[in-house]
């Protein structure tokens, strides 16, 4: 498993590396300001293959007066290339405050300089320009830097606390040790064990190991053998997935989120769901069950194969989740094209996430009573749950009301189903079933759309109406530079998907929160339904480096995006309006 996981990464490393040849400005370019008692430097870092045409090399003073003062600074001689004369090594300009003075007197003086690159693979960069402010006699520090960004991002880059999560994370990948980040990704992991991803898996992963327990005596370590198999199996999923995403762009979690491949998927657990139920057996071919029985444990062989099968489809289909951790190791990998750390990130949070499935194994293996009559009937319950799971797939692409109804049948069918047990428990079981299938039903029927509240046509009317967010949906970037310019108040834009959990997290928790409904008042509400992936919907993200949905994306009242602003994955009201506190 691990040589193949290797040779996967390597061969999507190296064919990464062949499509993403050039680098970012900011990559292409480091650039800085340094400023002492007596002069201002202005550094450009050059990535490899750039070089620098040496006649776009320009240095102004643009405030209080423009002055063009590139004559009165030495810059290094340069190099014939290719009929252009460039600059192929860093460079390094020394402003003087002497010089300043010399040209018009002044407290304070504003500095731009202006350059434009080229990469040696045949990619030209836009004219850039960088500007600082120099303060005669207000350098405390012989040596001040100050990094070069656009006026307008200083703030974002000089304090970290301004930087939002998914950069912040994409920044512990760039400038941390490997141990250490590998240590804090199994960290994040651990957190996203507590989030709705991940919860699916467990029904799953725990009918896998009653079925194997009805057939042979379950131990801790078997126990344990099983839930390694299917947690390995997820870790490299979500790996495989991530780098296609980060180097290619391709969300492949979101392309299989088609209701096809859902619906396909869904029948798969329904079939699952009546094998338990003792209808048939599901086995794989004779001809393939003998190759495997030809070795001592070709029986063990043929369910750790089936299991990793399923770990590997499960985290694919049944647990998309976009969160701050997966987010920035993606905008790691699509920056530096390095598959090879930010995957191995992902897999380490993979297996972060499956330390509670493990924990089920073990726990289940060694507490799990001897095979028997008991067993047929847990088995059978467990049906029941594969059922639930085929209803869960089958919410990101149904009519909400007919999903409902679909659950209110599941609850009456296991109440119905229940009541041939005489204990007592079962039978308090089996009429809460009953009364909330048929809450259900009624809910379905009266138009509700959220199981978790069945009744709110009859308990909220019109006031929950009132309150709910109107957002105005946009199809593509030119939809939304449009209707930022219109709008005279901020802009908070929704990445939205139908299959997409968190986001429904976002709409039935934070936007109901009355703080956050008045919070919200304030701003001009866009969302970007991302459902079915089209190129109009990859545009967009791409333009904002959204990753997946959940996110969202503010704009001030001056058509800038506020960076330091912008959320991936799930928040509760609490954190959502901390953040919003903190930037508007």
């Amino acid at each position: 498993m691990k040589k193949i996981f290797l040779i996967l990464l390597t061969s999507i490393y190296v064919f990464g590396l062949q499509l993403n040849t050039f680098l970012e400005p900011d990559e292409a370019f480091i650039t800085k300001f340094e400023k002492t008692d007596t002069q201002t430097s202005f550094s450009i870092k050059l990535g490899n293959e750039i070089y620098l045409y040496d006649d776009k090399i320009k240095v102004l003073i643009t405030k209080p007066e423009k002055i063009d003062i590139t004559e009165d600074i030495n810059i290094p001689e340069p190099v014939a290339y290719e009929e252009f004369i460039v600059q192929f090594s860093d460079l390094n300009i020394v402003i003087p405050n002497s010089l300043l003075q010399s040209k018009i007197s002044s407290k304070e003086y504003e500095l731009e300089v202006k350059f434009q690159g080229c990469s040696k693979a045949g990619l030209c960069y836009a004219p850039m320009s960088k500007k600082t402010t120099v303060t005669l006699g207000s350098n405390t520090s012989s040596n001040t830097i100050i990094s070069d960004v656009k006026e307008e991002q200083k703030q974002e880059v000089q304090k970290s606390e301004n930087i939002n999560e998914t950069d912040s994370i994409a920044n512990t990948l760039k400038d941390g040790s490997i141990i250490l980040v590998l240590a804090t990704f199994f960290g994040f992991g651990l957190l996203l064990a507590l989030t709705p991803c991940v919860f699916p898996m467990i029904p799953i992963l725990s009918s896998i190991i009653v079925k194997a327990g009805s057939n042979e005596q379950m131990s801790a370590s078997k126990g344990f053998l099983l839930s390694l198999v299917y947690v390995l199996a997820m870790s490299l999923a979500y790996t495989i997935a991530g780098v296609i995403a980060g180097l290619f762009g391709a969300n492949l979690q979101a392309a299989l989120q088609n209701p096809w491949v859902l619906s396909v998927f869904a029948a798969i657990f329904v079939a699952l769901a009546f094998s338990m139920f003792g209808y048939y057996q599901i086995e794989l071919p004779q001809s393939v069950q003998a190759k495997i029985n030809k070795t001592t444990d070709g029986k063990e062989k043929q369910g750790i194969f089936g299991i990793a099968i399923m770990g590997f489809l499960s985290a694919l289909i049944v647990g998309p989740c976009v969160a701050p951790p997966l987010a920035g190791a993606l905008v790691y990998i699509g920056q530096t094209g390095d598959a090879v750390l930010g995957g191995l990130a992902l897999f380490v949070m993979s297996l972060g996430m499956g330390v509670p499935l493990l924990l089920i194994g073990i726990g289940a293996g060694k507490f799990m009573p001897k095979p028997g009559g008991w067993m047929e009937n847990v088995t059978k319950i467990f049906g029941i749950v594969m059922l639930a799971v085929a209803i869960w797939l089958l919410d990101r692409v149904l009519n909400p009301s007919i999903t409902m109804t679909l659950w209110s049948l599941l609850f009456i069918g296991t109440a119905v189903y229940l009541k041939i047990y005489e204990h007592i428990l079962i039978k308090v079981i089996s009429i809460v079933s009953l009364i909330l299938g048929a809450t259900l039903l009624v809910g379905a029927i009266s138009g509700a759309t959220n199981p978790l509240n069945p009744l709110e046509k009859f308990t909220s009317g019109k006031i929950a109406d009132s309150k709910k967010l109107e957002f105005t949906k946009i199809k593509n970037i030119a939809q939304l530079e449009d209707a930022i310019k219109k709008s005279t108040k901020p802009v908070m834009l929704d990445f939205w998907a139908t299959w997409c959990v968190s986001c429904k997290e976002l709409d039935n928790i934070t936007f109901k929160d009355e703080r956050v409904l008045k919070v919200l008042e304030k701003f001009t509400l866009l969302k970007a339904d991302v459902t079915d992936n089209t190129d109009d919907d990859k545009a967009l993200q791409s333009k904002f480096g959204v990753v997946g949905p959940p996110a969202l994306v503010f704009f001030d009242t001056n058509n800038n995006e506020i960076k330091s602003a912008k959320i991936v994955g799930y928040k509760n009201p609490e954190q959502f309006l901390e953040i919003i506190n903190k930037n508007f």
